[in-house]
């Protein structure tokens, strides 16, 4: 598990960083709001994600943890898209704000299972 949250946060990085130089290079700095979520919750909290899991949860593999990875992956991909068509003016927020809440649900729900996770594995010590 710890890889495939190291590889998938590393590709948030990528596409966080772009979109970061592409604002500067633009002198539009519209985009802030979704640079900093694909950075944070793409990033920083998948590649923390893995470190939990290499570090302290033995690369666990379970359908807990799967599920885990993939709703949190799959919130993360709604918020950073729909915070992409809202801030680039392709949306109203009247038609995007049902995807962010339940993308961010989505990604909530994914630290409540980590936490989980974390509970169930101090139970296996």
């Amino acid at each position: 598990m710890d890889k495939k949250f190291i590889l998938t946060a590393l590709g948030y990085a990528i596409v966080g960083m772009s979109l970061g130089i592409f604002m500067a290079a633009s002198k539009d700095h519209g985009q802030l709001v979704t640079h900093a979520h694909i950075l944070l919750i793409g990033f920083v909290v998948s590649f923390i994600y893995g470190l939990c899991h290499k570090l302290w949860l033995n690369n666990l593999v379970s359908k807990l943890s799967l599920a885990q990875f993939y709703i949190h992956q799959i919130g993360t991909v709604g918020v950073v898209v729909g915070l992409f068509l809202y801030y680039g003016k392709f949306v109203s927020l009247e038609t995007i704000d049902p995807l962010l809440a339940l993308s961010s649900l989505a990604v909530l729900t994914g630290m409540i299972l980590m936490k989980v996770i974390f509970i169930k594995s101090l139970k296996n010590e």
